[in-house]
C-alpha cells in the first residue's frame, strides 16, 4: 500500500511539476541511475536490476529528487548540479584536469594552469572554442550523419561521420599543418 501512495505522489508531483514550471528537466539524475543499469551485465541481469530497484523505490526516490529539486534547480540557473563532475587524466605530456559543468567542459593543465574552455550551444548543436572570452565555433551537428567542422583554410567544411570521412578530414588538416610548418 505504501508503494501505491508513493508512486501516485511521484505522478502527482511529476504533473505538477509540468503544470506550474513549465519545464519538466532533464531528469539527470534518474538518467544516470537508468544508464548504469544498462551497463551491469546482459539483458537479464539489467531487468533483475530494474525490478529490483522498483522494489527499493531507487527510481521512485530519484524521479522524487530530480522533480522536486534538481529540475528546479536547472530550470532557475541553466545547470543541471547532477551534470557536474571533474575527471583526471594522465597523459605523458602531464596531468589534465577535466571539469564538466553541464554546458561545456574546462580543461586545466595541473602544473601550468593554463586552461581552455569548451562550450556547447545546444541549440544550434555547436562546440565552440573559447578565446579571450569570445566563443569561437569549431564543428556543428548537421544530422546523425554529418557535422560541419572548422578546416585548416578558415572555412566550414561538411564531414560525413564515416570512417572514410573521419580519415579524409584527418589528411586534410595533416596535409595543411605539413605545408605550415615548411
Amino acid at each position: 500500500m505504501k508503494k501505491f501512495y508513493l508512486t501516485v505522489g511521484v505522478v502527482l508531483a511529476l504533473c505538477a511539476s509540468m503544470g506550474l514550471s513549465s519545464c519538466i528537466g532533464s531528469f539527470a539524475l534518474t538518467n544516470k541511475v537508468i544508464s548504469w543499469n544498462n551497463q551491469v551485465g546482459s539483458k537479464f541481469v539489467n531487468e533483475l536490476v530494474f525490478f529490483a530497484f522498483w522494489i527499493l523505490p531507487v527510481y521512485e526516490v530519484t524521479a522524487l529528487a530530480d522533480v522536486l529539486i534538481i529540475n528546479s534547480i536547472e530550470f532557475w540557473s541553466g545547470n543541471n548540479p547532477v551534470t557536474a563532475s571533474t575527471k583526471v587524466i594522465d597523459t605523458e605530456s602531464g596531468r589534465y584536469m577535466v571539469m564538466c559543468d553541464g554546458k561545456g567542459y574546462t580543461i586545466r593543465n595541473a602544473s601550468s594552469g593554463e586552461e581552455t574552455r569548451l562550450n556547447f550551444d545546444s541549440e544550434d548543436q555547436t562546440w565552440a572554442v573559447e578565446i579571450n572570452g569570445q566563443n569561437v565555433p569549431f564543428m556543428t551537428f548537421i544530422d546523425a550523419n554529418h557535422v560541419k567542422m572548422l578546416s585548416p583554410t578558415g572555412d566550414f567544411k561538411t564531414i560525413e561521420l564515416s570512417e572514410q570521412g573521419v580519415m579524409a578530414y584527418g589528411a586534410e588538416v595533416r596535409s595543411a599543418a605539413l605545408m605550415a610548418a615548411r
